[in-house]
C-alpha cells in the first residue's frame, strides 16, 4: 500500500472518529439537558413542599398531628405512687343547700339478716336544678313634670339598663345579654346555639335579638372603654401582634390581634398590609413588638422588634426532614444557634448581653457563606434580613418582659379561629366590628381575673365607668 493509499485509510478512519466524537457530545447535550431538567424539576418540587408544609402550619389549615402512631402508649397515667399528687374534687365550702339520707337496706341482699350501721359517710354532688327559671322584674317607673319649667321628668332604677316605655318597655336584662355575647365571642357559639342555651334558662330571645343587643353594646357603653384599651394598647412597652384568615360576608378578610400580658386588641380588616395593621396599632408605635417573618411588621420602623425563634426552628425541622447529606448542615446550624439562645434565657443580664452578641456574630458568619442549595439559600436570606430582631429578648432587660417567640398572640388568637370554625366569621362589618370590640374586652377582662358575664352586664348599668375597671 503506497502514501495516498494509507492516507486514504487515516482520513476515513479520522471522519469515522470525528463523527462518533460527535454523535457522543450530542448525547452528553441532551444527558446534560435532561440533569438541568431534572434539577430544576426537583426544585420546583422542593419548592412546593416547602409552601405546603408551611402552609399547613397556619390558623387557617386544618387541624392535624401528622403522621398517625399506630401502636401507641396506653393513655392515662402509670400506676404507682410516683407519678405525683393523685386529684381529687374538694368538698364544696359552705352548708349544703340540701341533705338526702342514703339509708341502709332492712335485710342483707345476701342473706337475709340484720345490717347493723357501722358510721355514716359524706358524698357531696354539686348539681344545676333541672329547671332553671329565668328572674322577671316588673320596674314602676314614676313619670312626672318639673314644677318650674313643666320638663318631662322620668325616674330610674340602678338596675335599669334602659329607659324606653311603650311598645320597647319589655326586655332581655344584661346578665342574660352579658351571657350570650360571652357565649357567643368568647366560646365560639353560633347566636342560634346562644339562643338555645338562653332558652334553659327560660329567657326566650331570636339569634337576631341577641347579635342586636351585641351591636348595641359595642356602639354604645363600651365604646370609651374599648377606646382606652387602644390607647393603653399603643402606649404599652411590649406587645405581641398575629393575623388569621377571616371572613365577612362570605369574602376573605383577616381577624389581628395585638396581646401582652395586660391586655389584648382584636380587630378585623380586608387585607393584610400595614394600613390594615395600623388601625388599631398606629404606626408610630415606639415599644417592642414580638411578631412572626411577615414582612409587613418591618414598617413599625419606630419599634424595637423580636422575631419569633419558634417559625424559624420549625423550618428548620422541617428542612432537615426534607434535605438530604451535606444540605441539612444550613439548617442543623441555623437550629444550634437558635437553640444556644433560648438557653441563654437562665444567664443573668450581663451573661445574656454577651450572649448575644457572640450570637449575632455567628449568624453574620453563617449568613456570609456561599450556600448551593435553593431552600437553604432562601433560609439564608430570611435569617439575614431578620438578625437585627432575633435577640432583642436578651438584651431588653427583665422588665421588658419580652418574649422569645409569639406565643401569646397565637394563644390570644386561638378562640378567635376556634370561631371561625364553628360559625365562619361575620356576615357584615358591622358584625365584624362588633366582634373585635366585645372579643378584644372580654378576653383583657379574663386576664385580670373578673368575670367577663358580670363585667358587661355592669357596664349595660353604668354606659362609661372608664377602663381602671377593667384593668383594676
Amino acid at each position: 500500500m503506497d502514501a495516498a493509499d494509507r492516507l486514504a485509510v487515516l482520513e476515513a478512519a479520522v471522519a469515522r472518529l470525528e463523527a462518533l466524537v460527535a454523535e457522543q457530545a450530542a448525547e452528553i447535550v441532551l444527558k446534560d439537558g435532561a440533569l438541568i431538567a431534572q434539577r430544576d424539576r426537583i426544585d420546583e418540587l422542593e419548592r412546593a413542599l416547602e409552601d405546603v408544609r408551611r402552609g399547613g402550619k397556619r390558623q387557617a389549615a386544618p387541624f392535624s398531628k401528622g403522621n398517625i402512631e399506630r401502636h401507641p402508649k396506653r393513655p392515662g397515667r402509670k400506676g404507682g405512687d410516683a407519678h405525683g399528687r393523685h386529684g381529687h374534687r374538694a368538698a364544696p365550702a359552705g352548708p349544703p343547700d340540701r341533705v338526702l339520707d342514703a339509708g341502709l337496706p332492712v335485710a342483707c341482699p345476701d342473706c337475709g339478716a340484720t345490717v347493723v350501721c357501722d358510721r355514716v359517710e359524706e358524698q357531696w354532688q354539686v348539681d344545676i336544678p333541672p329547671k332553671v327559671a329565668a328572674t322577671v322584674t316588673r320596674f314602676d317607673v314614676e313619670v312626672g313634670h318639673c314644677g318650674g319649667c313643666g320638663k318631662r321628668v322620668q325616674g330610674r332604677h340602678a338596675e335599669q339598663t334602659s329607659q324606653a316605655l311603650g311598645a320597647a318597655a319589655s326586655s332581655v336584662g344584661p346578665n342574660a345579654k352579658a351571657l350570650g355575647a360571652w357565649l357567643h365571642y368568647s366560646l365560639g357559639l353560633s347566636f342560634e346555639r346562644t339562643a338555645a342555651v338562653l332558652a334553659r334558662f327560660g329567657i326566650t330571645v331570636t339569634r337576631a335579638a341577641i347579635a342586636q343587643a351585641s351591636a348595641t353594646s359595642a356602639s354604645r357603653e363600651l365604646v370609651a372603654v374599648h377606646a382606652e384599651l387602644v390607647t393603653a394598647a399603643n402606649r404599652s412597652p411590649v406587645l405581641t401582634m398575629d393575623e388569621t384568615g377571616w371572613r365577612v360576608g362570605g369574602d376573605g378578610a383577616w381577624m389581628w390581634v395585638a396581646t401582652n400580658s395586660g391586655l389584648t386588641l382584636y380587630w378585623v380588616t380586608a387585607g393584610r398590609g400595614f394600613p390594615d395593621a395600623t388601625e388599631t396599632i398606629t404606626a408610630d408605635y415606639a415599644g417592642t413588638i414580638v411578631r412572626d417573618g411577615w414582612v409587613v411588621y418591618n414598617r413599625y420602623d419606630h419599634a424595637t422588634h423580636q422575631s419569633c425563634l419558634a417559625h424559624l426552628l420549625r423550618r428548620c425541622h422541617e428542612m432537615e426532614a426534607d434535605l438530604a447529606g451535606v444540605d441539612r448542615k444550613i439548617p442543623r446550624q441555623v437550629k444550634a444557634i437558635l437553640g444556644d439562645a433560648l438557653a441563654a434565657r437562665d444567664l443573668d443580664a450581663p451573661a445574656r448581653a454577651a450572649a448575644a452578641v457572640e450570637l449575632a456574630g455567628r449568624v453574620e458568619r453563617l449568613a456570609g457563606r456561599p450556600v448551593a442549595h435553593d431552600a437553604n439559600r432562601r433560609l439564608i436570606k430570611h435569617l439575614a434580613a431578620q438578625a437585627p430582631h432575633l435577640f432583642t429578648f436578651l438584651t431588653a432587660g427583665e422588665a421588658a418582659d419580652v418574649d422569645a417567640t409569639n406565643w401569646r398572640a397565637e394563644t390570644g388568637i386561638r378562640p378567635a379561629v376556634v370561631n371561625r370554625k364553628t360559625w365562619g366569621g361575620n356576615r357584615t362589618w358591622n358584625g365584624a366590628r362588633t366582634q373585635g370590640i366585645i372579643a378584644s374586652i372580654l378576653r383583657t377582662a379574663t386576664q385580670h381575673g373578673h368575670d367577663a358575664v358580670g363585667y358587661l352586664a355592669d357596664r349595660a348599668r353604668a354606659p362609661d365607668p372608664g377602663l381602671a375597671i377593667l384593668l383594676a
